[in-house]
């Protein structure tokens, strides 16, 4: 049942009218890892590959599904896509786009995949970044597998990379439910969890909220907000964190109360969110 739930390409990991596209790219997660990763441009990592970006790269990080970026790449390349593009051509977005692509293609491969939302330790020592990786089922080993598309040969560079990408051991990335109960057990610092000025408690607990999204299948973008998210630390609803971060970090064996979950108005995704890039309301 939960497998078969992850299975599915749906909403924003559906390509839709696109899924020929899919056709002919390598199968697995290491296949469709390089595949993102020659189509993808991390929106602040740009740099470091020697690209300044436009105005309209700059907005393309603010695509949500799968299918828009999809019809973006191939308008601008209409080339297959395991054909990588040029740094400087590739269509731009951040973490969370790199994971829904992958997953995207995992799943219409038939493999059950999904995105994590929480937090990466190997970014910058002592701090744990805001972050979104995927997640994909190994029969043969029977466990899911943890895997950062982004993570290409530059970056494991420029990173330090020195653990398997496609295969991450536990600590280097922590799901949010996983970074709350370590801050509320006071076993971290809320103050090492966030991005760039934005730090502490309700940072996580937002991450939170993306994560049990992410898991009813609606990836959103890191910076939308919606219901129970708050931007201050004593207004946080903290039974109902708990309650939801429990669930998030064994969603299989919680799977029905994490779709229950799932439908409590503070928690699930309304119709229209709020970009606090863009400081403005949004269709979601």
């Amino acid at each position: 049942m939960t497998l078969d739930f992850y299975r599915q390409p749906i909403d924003f990991s559906d390509p839709n009218g696109l899924a020929h596209l899919f056709a002919d790219l390598p199968a697995g997660p290491a296949g469709t890892a390089g595949v993102v990763q020659g189509l993808l441009m991390h929106e602040h990592v740009a740099p470091a590959y020697g690209v300044a970006l436009s105005d309209r790269q700059h907005a393309e990080a603010h695509i949500r599904s799968a299918a828009r970026m999809l019809q973006s790449i191939v308008t601008h390349d209409p080339r297959p896509l395991a054909e990588a593009r040029p740094a400087r051509e590739r269509q731009v977005g951040v973490c969370r786009h790199f994971t829904l692509l992958q997953v995207a293609m995992l799943r219409s491969q038939g493999l059950p995949a999904r995105a994590r939302c929480g937090f990466g330790a190997y970014f910058e020592p002592g701090k744990f970044l805001d972050h979104w990786v995927t997640e994909y089922w190994n029969e043969e080993q029977r466990r899911w597998v943890m895997v950062d598309a982004q993570m290409d040969p530059r970056q494991r560079e420029l990173f330090r990379i020195a653990f398997d990408p496609l295969d991450m051991p536990q600590g280097q990335f922590l799901i949010a439910g996983e970074a709350w109960a370590l801050c509320r057990e006071g076993a971290a610092d809320p103050q090492a969890f966030g991005i760039l000025d934005m730090h502490g408690l309700w940072f996580i607990a937002s991450n939170v909220i993306r994560d049990l999204a992410a898991l009813n299948n609606r990836e959103m973008l890191p910076w939308d907000g919606w219901g129970a998210m708050v931007m201050d630390d004593r207004k946080i609803d903290l039974e109902l964190i708990d309650r939801v971060a429990a669930l998030t970090r064994a969603p299989d064996a919680h799977f029905d109360e994490l779709r229950a979950a799932y439908r409590d108005p503070r928690l699930a995704v309304p119709a229209t969110v709020f970009n606090h890039v863009l400081n403005r309301q949004e269709a979601a």
